[in-house]
């Protein structure tokens, strides 16, 4: 037998088989991608469940003792708790405020108000932290009044 002959007697598959082969393979494709995106959203949507922010800084003297009342709210779907607080003239030296976990509920849609007794500078700019116990720490800073 011949070169010839060995390539004459070689058959392809057919095209209904081909197409077929394409379709589970088309299909298999978005089954793996399906899986993917919806595992992807499952994480991202449990992260943006807790969502805080600072809604109003007040800087006051009470009686001769200086505090800061720090409203914080949660905008997000989901209950939180504030376990920490940090203040500090920069962000890197904060200084943590609480001596144990605070554990102030923060229902989905709230705002708290904290009390602070900090001996805070008239015109200084002060760096603050708050932790969650889920979901992520929001970080800003606010500017005593000048006098």
């Amino acid at each position: 037998m011949n070169a010839k002959t060995v390539l004459k007697s070689r058959k392809g598959i057919s095209p209904i088989l081909a197409t077929l082969l394409l379709i589970v393979i088309a299909v298999a494709a978005i089954v793996v991608t399906y899986a993917w995106i919806m595992t992807y959203m499952s994480s991202a949507g449990q992260s943006a469940g807790v969502m805080l922010y600072d809604a109003n800084v007040r800087f006051y003297d009470d009686n001769g003792t200086k505090k800061i009342d720090i409203d914080v709210g949660n905008s997000g779907t989901t209950d939180t708790e504030l376990l920490k607080i940090y203040v500090g003239t920069s962000t890197a030296n904060l200084q943590d405020m609480t001596t144990t976990a605070l554990q102030i509920p923060l229902p989905a849609g709230e705002v708290k108000s904290l009390t602070l007794t900090y001996n805070w500078e008239n015109g200084t700019t002060y760096y603050f932290k708050i932790v969650p116990k889920t979901g992520t720490a929001i970080e800003f800073n606010k500017k005593a009044p000048t006098s």
